[in-house]
Parts: structure tokens; C-alpha cells; sequence
């Protein structure tokens, strides 16, 4: 019993604390150091530029010797699509939020929450995708190289199963924010790029036969420039890997160095640096992996699957250097995969609290670290450590992320009444919206898989968020001074006040309301009483802050308040009632003529129906005193 206590306790550490959150690159809240503009982009960079393991692979198996001509396209599109939503992004959410963030605004009440959650499905499917590529891709890279036992060939799974429990390991021990270590794993991994590249480069250059053959192939099975440049465009989503890392860019704003003005400026540095160099990188080698690997190597199975720049290493500079770029590759796909599971650690966390939807061992960090841990376990079994395999399912992860941080830019500019820029990121969007449906079309299983997450978030929530029900969540009362005075002038210990649901508002309605309480709870005619009036705008906020208004009518005393729920805005003001003026507040209900089953349901979506035994239940879990606690009566 000991031994479970205490696995318990160190599952469930710091989850007594409210205001703990996971530690990550991700983290946006208050982070303890800021850096300069450049070392954030290459935690960034981890996400990014990782890709480039497995990026001109796929392109080759998507688009065969047109890869590099499609490759353009896709270059265009990151350079003249993505890169100025996100530069906007950086602008109009500039805490860390993305785009996510500006959504949620763009749809309030519940449709807004639900389309969060769906956005939230989508990003959970990129983030665990994220996990499981990069490491099948880190795997590939281990298994051949020629220096690696022969033994582990045909083991892909389990070698990626290792890596990924290594990676869940690392977080259950504890992970902090390591800038440093990005810095130099990025630095080491770029420049083992150029050198690849480079030599690839000066290998065709002495050999223009080699883009000669290049040519004369491509021309016998495209035809003209016409079809060629078609053809490119029907191919070029399946090459989406290559936009991924936007999401991430803006999500590190926060520890960027300097004050708001200055880390947006450096954000939009960092976002458009890490386009172009991804840019040219991708370019450059798409081309010489297209020319000097034969279609078979990129293939399952054969030696470029997954790992074409490790290829041209082994193959033009040798098994030594070759080692040292699987070496370094292995290390920035690793730790990009640590990158998103902290990515993912801070998601949760940041809206389906704050949405009453999330359980409450969620706050706590371990038990998320073994749920998206067995998670990437499912995913690398069932795409058996795959790079090509799971490539469909990460481009649709990232082309939703970037589809909606373009239609939020569009919506957020028309509403200032910019119509050139509303109709250029219009434009943006129908482009990506064209580059996802092909995606999904052509490979479903990202809808698949965003489609088992957004059920798992949708369902979770709502559990979430009905066993939440009875909790008291408003998290301040404020009156103002007629409201003040009001229960102030209150004479002797105790405050009556009567509950009416708005309506006329008239005299009639408010004299008809203190015969109906005076008749049925045989209340004094003398006794002075307040009526409080409660409406609710918005009944998908969770969390709220209560002001409380006082207003005069027909000689009434009327306290007047909004919240996304009735029962707990009342049993709020009740327990303020009491500490605040130290009198004991009575409310007055009638009961309604209502299905007690329906009522709840229409507590829980709504926010009102089943206010007094709510409100009742409410305040016995706020008050575990009966003696102290606020009297509610129904007649």
C-alpha cells in the first residue's frame, strides 16, 4: 500500500500547485530566461530543420525525377504562403498563443470551444507524428549504417519503441528548457548539411553527363514544360513535410529577449531566416538526391529510405564522415521528437483547463508523458517505424495548423477593413486548402488518426466537464458601489434575496415575484429583501469573474450580474455575501415546472435550468459546515 502511495504521489507531483506548468522549449508562461532572436529559432530549428532526414526521400517517392520541380513549388509556397501568415501570427498573438489563440477569439461560445478542440486533434496528431517520424527516421539511420551491428536489420519497431520510451524516460525524470543544446545540435547539423550538399553539388558538377541524363529522362516521361509544371502542382502536397515549424516558431515567442515590440521583430526574423534557409536546403537537395540516387535506393528497403542526405555522406565522403552525419541526424530527430512532446505538454494544459475540460491528474505532468508515450507505441506499430508511411498523416497535421493560422489572418484583416491584404491571404488559404484535400485524398490516414484524437479530446471534455459541474469557478466578486450599498443598508444578521429569471422587467413582474415568495415561503411582508438577476452570455467559459451591479426599479433593490453559469454566479455572491458583510445570505427559489433530467442537461450546456438544487450543491461542497454555510429555499 506504501509502494502505491508513494508511485502515486511522485505520478501526480506538483499537481497540488495551480500555477505549475510542464517545462519545455514550449513553455510560454513567464519563462525564467529569454535569448536572442536567433538561438530561439534553433528550437525551432529542432522541428524544422530535422525534416531534412527524411524530407528529399519522400519528395522522391512522391514525385520521382520531378521532384526538384515540384520542390519549387513548395518552396514558393512556404515562402509566399506560409511565411506572411505567420509573420501576421506573430503579430496578433505575440504571448506564444499561435493560432489556435486567435481562433478561439475569431468564435466564441461553444462553437468556437468545439472548434478549438477539433484544431486541438489536428495539432496533437502533428506533435505525436512528430514523435514517431522522427524517430522511424532516426532508426533508419542507425540500422544502415555500415558500422551497426547486422543483428538489429529487420527490427525497425523495436529499435523505434526504444528510442521513443527513452524520450517518454527523459520527461518522467524531468526535462527543462535547453536552448543550449539546440543551439549546437542545429549549428553541428546544418554545417554537416552544407558539406553533404556541397560535395553533391561539386559531384554533378564534374559529371554533367549526370544532369544531361537527368534531363532526357525527365523530358520521356513529362513531355513539355506544360505538363511538367502540372503535374509538379498535383504532387507538390505530398511534399507538405517540408512545411512544418511554423506552429512551433510562433509558440517560442515568448522566450525571445526584449520587451513586446522587440520579441514580435524577432519573431518575424526568426520565422522568415528559417524559411529561407530551409529554402535553399531544400532546393539544393532535392536536385542531387534526384540525380545521383536511383529511384529503387528510395524505395522500402532500399538504402536511401528515409535517409537520402546520409546516402550521398556515406557514398561521396565516406563511412567515417558518413557516421558522424547519422550521428548528428540521429541527435536533432531525437530531440525534435522531445521538442513536440513538450509542445504537447504545454497544449493540453493551456486550454481544456481553462475550458473545464480536461480531468484533473492533467495538470500533473507524468501521467500525460505515459498517455502520449503509449500513444507514439500504437502509432509506430501500427505504421510498422514507416517514415514514407506516416509522411501522409504528419503533412495533414501541418497543412490544418497552417490552414488555420491563414483563415484567422484573413478574417482578422477583413475585420479591419484591409481588402488587398483580405483577398491576398484569401488567396493563401484557398492554396492551402487545395494542398490539404489533395493530402487527404491522396493519403487519409492523418484524417484518420486527428479524427481518433479529436474524439478522445471531445469525449474527455465532456466528461471533464459535466463531473465538474458542482465546482465553485468563479474567481473573483466585485461589486460596484449601488450594489455595495445595497447590502451595506441591509439592517440586522441576515440578507434576503430573491432569485428572478429576467424578463419584462416591469412593475407588474416584480410585484407578481414578492407575492409568489411572500405566499410560498411565508416570508414577513416586512422583511426587506433584494432581488438578484442573473443572466449568461457566454455558457462555454468555465472560469469567470463576477461584478455585480446594483440598479433601482419601481423601488426595488435589484443586484445584477453575468456569468457563464447561474448556480455558481449565485453561490458565489452568497459565500461573498457572507465573509464580506459577515450577515447570513437566504435565497429564494420556486421550483420548475420542468423534467429534472432535462433540467441538468440544460445546466450543463447552457448554464441555467436546475439553479436551485444546483445552486444547493454547489455551495455544500464550497461549505462543508451546514452552520456556516448560505440558506437556500424552494417552495
Amino acid at each position: 500500500m506504501a509502494t502505491r502511495d508513494s508511485v502515486r504521489a511522485w505520478l501526480l507531483e506538483g499537481l497540488q500547485h495551480e500555477d505549475v506548468m510542464p517545462a519545455g522549449p514550449h513553455v510560454v508562461e513567464a519563462p525564467h530566461r529569454r535569448h536572442a532572436w536567433w538561438q530561439v529559432m534553433c528550437l525551432t530549428g529542432l522541428d524544422y530543420f530535422s525534416t531534412l532526414g527524411y524530407q528529399p526521400g519522400i519528395a522522391a517517392l512522391a514525385a520521382g525525377l520531378l521532384s526538384p520541380v515540384a520542390t519549387l513549388f513548395l518552396v514558393a509556397l512556404t515562402l509566399f504562403g506560409a511565411l506572411p501568415v505567420y509573420r501576421r501570427v506573430a503579430v496578433e498573438s505575440p504571448r506564444g498563443q499561435g493560432s489556435v489563440a486567435m481562433l478561439e477569439r475569431l468564435a466564441p461560445r461553444w462553437w468556437g470551444k468545439l472548434f478549438v478542440l477539433v484544431l486541438l486533434g489536428f495539432a496533437a496528431t502533428d506533435f505525436v507524428i512528430t514523435m514517431t517520424l522522427s524517430a522511424a527516421d532516426a532508426t533508419a539511420h542507425i540500422l544502415e549504417n555500415p558500422f551497426v551491428p547486422r543483428a538489429l536489420q529487420g527490427h525497425q519497431v523495436a529499435v523505434t519503441i526504444v528510442l521513443l520510451a527513452l524520450l517518454g524516460g527523459v520527461f518522467l525524470l524531468g526535462f527543462s528548457e535547453a536552448i543550449g543544446v539546440a543551439v549546437v545540435l542545429v549549428g553541428v547539423y546544418l554545417s554537416l548539411n552544407v558539406v553533404v550538399v556541397t560535395a553533391a553539388v561539386l559531384h554533378v558538377a564534374d559529371r554533367p553527363a549526370l544532369v544531361v541524363d537527368w534531363k532526357q529522362a525527365l523530358l520521356a516521361s513529362h513531355g513539355g514544360p506544360a505538363s511538367m509544371v502540372l503535374l509538379s502542382l498535383l504532387v507538390m502536397p505530398k511534399l507538405a513535410l517540408g512545411l512544418s515549424g511554423f506552429e512551433t516558431g510562433v509558440a517560442v515567442m515568448p522566450l525571445i529577449k526584449g520587451d513586446l515590440a522587440g520579441r514580435i521583430r524577432g519573431a518575424r526574423r526568426l520565422l522568415t531566416t528559417v524559411a529561407l534557409v530551409m529554402s535553399v536546403f531544400l532546393i539544393a537537395s532535392s536536385f542531387v538526391t534526384s540525380v545521383l540516387i536511383p529511384l529503387r535506393e528510395f524505395r522500402e528497403g532500399g538504402r536511401a529510405n528515409g535517409r537520402a542526405l546520409a546516402y550521398l555522406a556515406h557514398a561521396y565522403l565516406g563511412n567515417r564522415f558518413g557516421t558522424l552525419y547519422d550521428a548528428s541526424t540521429i541527435a536533432i530527430l531525437w530531440f525534435a521528437g522531445a521538442s513536440a512532446m513538450a509542445g504537447l505538454l504545454n497544449l493540453v494544459p493551456r486550454y481544456l483547463p481553462r475550458y473545464g475540460m480536461a480531468p484533473d491528474w492533467t495538470r500533473a505532468v507524468r501521467p500525460l508523458v505515459l498517455v502520449f508515450t503509449a500513444v507514439a507505441f500504437a502509432i509506430t506499430v501500427i505504421f510498422r517505424a514507416s517514415v514514407t508511411a506516416q509522411g501522409g498523416a504528419y503533412a495533414t497535421g501541418v497543412l490544418v495548423l497552417i490552414l488555420s493560422a491563414a483563415v484567422a489572418v484573413t478574417v482578422s484583416v477583413h475585420r479591419r477593413g484591409r481588402r488587398a491584404a483580405t483577398a491576398a491571404y484569401a488567396a493563401i488559404a484557398l492554396v492551402l486548402t487545395y494542398t490539404l484535400v489533395a493530402n487527404v485524398i491522396e493519403r487519409p490516414d492523418g484524417v484518420k488518426i486527428a479524427s481518433f484524437f479529436i474524439t478522445a479530446i471531445v469525449v474527455t471534455s465532456l466528461i471533464s466537464r459535466a463531473t465538474r459541474s458542482t465546482e465553485l469557478r468563479v474567481t473573483r466578486v466585485v461589486l460596484d458601489p449601488l450594489a455595495e450599498r445595497f447590502l451595506r443598508e441591509v439592517p440586522g444578521h441576515e440578507v434576503h434575496l430573491i432569485a428572478n429569471e429576467p424578463q419584462r422587467r416591469d412593475r407588474a413582474e416584480y410585484e407578481e415575484k414578492l407575492r409568489e415568495q411572500w405566499r410560498n415561503h411565508r416570508l414577513d411582508t416586512a422583511t426587506p429583501v433584494l432581488f438578484v438577476e442573473a443572466t449568461v452570455p457566454d455558457a462555454s467559459e468555465f472560469l469567470t469573474e463576477l461584478r455585480v451591479r446594483g440598479e433601482e426599479r419601481y423601488g426595488h433593490r435589484i443586484l445584477r450580474l453575468e456569468s457563464s453559469s447561474i448556480p455558481n454566479a449565485l453561490a458565489a455572491l452568497l459565500l461573498y455575501i457572507r465573509d464580506c458583510f459577515r450577515k447570513l445570505p437566504h435565497i429564494y427559489f420556486h421550483w420548475a415546472e420542468e423534467n429534472p433530467v432535462a433540467a441538468m442537461l440544460r445546466y450543463l450546456v447552457f448554464g441555467v435550468g436546475d439553479v436551485p438544487a444546483m445552486t444547493r450543491e454547489i455551495l455544500r461542497e464550497a461549505e462543508p459546515d451546514p452552520e456556516r454555510r448560505p440558506r437556500v429555499h424552494v417552495g
